[in-house]
């Protein structure tokens, strides 16, 4: 097996010191092929989207660490590196699309320039030649009319525009890993389809390595290679799509795939999971899914599970997995 392009083993968040720490992502691990797109899938709150802030450094508070054994890219260890390094490595090795670009364009700075400002710090550019490059990458993106849009504000962008400019600033440096935090919320359905499209398309043209983070399992049905669940700051299944879609293990799995529309044809009313997620500082003992879970056993409520092999690359954090071809 080629050596993984991303690996990242035991990351984990940690907030607080003393009595006072709550772990928000606990021991998370999984590597990530070249042009391999991995969906990082769960409920809101789940720790998805703190994880791969983790990755790239980006917390959004001083009162967060990050520990783990390792997060290698391209076998270079960055959580040995300073923060000078790491600035290094953002935006020219290690990409993001964040949530909501309206949030996280500048609205006082042209589009082109905001492509072109990594350009120039990574790869030592002049002006023209980061302008030249940022008419390029928009082109790449789908922007209409790249020339005359390099020059254009954030609100000339209509939403789905928006989001394509965010693309481009993300891929201005040419990432080997991009990781795409809900990329199609709040877009409409032709928008998200063509979005969607152009991260394939990006993918098949540069090999781009991608971490999708949804709670949409449509977006990863139709996107990924891969998928990993998380619940309440854990990994609880990661395996091959086609396979965890078809026979899921965690019965949080199941009951997520059951959840959507598509599945729950001929029933009056959607299927939900019945309860809350736990809050991190007043977690159950065992599983932590136990308390909404239908198929618990007897260890359930007194030991923690750890993610084990199945079947293949399939891993599953349950004392007493789904049997193939089980439903929840």
């Amino acid at each position: 097996m080629s050596t993984p392009v991303l690996h990242v083993e035991d990351l984990s968040v940690i907030a607080g010191h003393g009595e006072s720490e709550v772990t928000l992502v606990d021991r998370v691990s999984f590597d990530l092929a070249e042009g391999e797109i991995l969906g990082l899938v769960g409920e809101s709150g789940s720790g998805k989207t703190m994880a791969c802030r983790a990755l790239m450094r980006l917390l959004p508070s001083s009162n967060l660490r990050v520990q783990g054994k390792a997060v290698r890219l391209a076998g270079e260890d960055l959580l040995s590196l300073d923060e000078a390094d790491m600035r290094r490595i953002r935006g020219r090795r290690l990409g993001m699309i964040f949530q909501n670009p309206g949030s996280h364009l500048d609205p006082l700075m042209r589009i082109g320039e905001q492509i072109g400002e990594g350009i120039r710090l990574h790869q030592g550019a002049s002006k023209r030649e980061a302008r030249a490059k940022a008419i390029d990458v928009l082109r790449q993106v789908g922007i209409p009319d790249p020339l005359r849009r390099v020059d254009s504000y954030p609100h000339e962008f209509s939403g789905g525009m928006r989001q394509r400019a965010m693309i481009a600033v993300a891929l201005g440096c040419n990432p080997q890993v991009l990781i795409a935090d809900e990329p199609t919320t709040a877009l409409d359905v032709t928008v998200q389809a063509q979005i969607l499209r152009l991260l394939l398309d990006l993918r098949d043209q540069r090999g781009l390595s991608i971490i999708m983070i949804t709670h949409d399992l449509g977006v990863v049905a139709q996107t990924c290679d891969s998928i990993a669940v998380m619940y309440a700051g854990r990994l609880c299944e990661h395996g091959n799509k086609l396979d965890l879609l078809a026979h899921p293990r965690h019965p949080y799995t199941a009951a997520l795939i059951d959840c959507q529309p598509a599945t729950s044809a001929g029933h009056a009313m959607l299927k939900t999971i019945a309860g809350q997620p736990p809050l991190l500082d007043a977690l159950p003992t065992g599983c932590r899914f136990n308390p909404r879970c239908l198929q618990q056993g007897g260890q359930c409520t007194q030991l923690l599970p750890e993610m084990q092999a199945t079947a293949g690359a399939h891993r599953v954090a349950c004392h007493y997995p789904l049997p193939m071809g089980a439903s929840s």
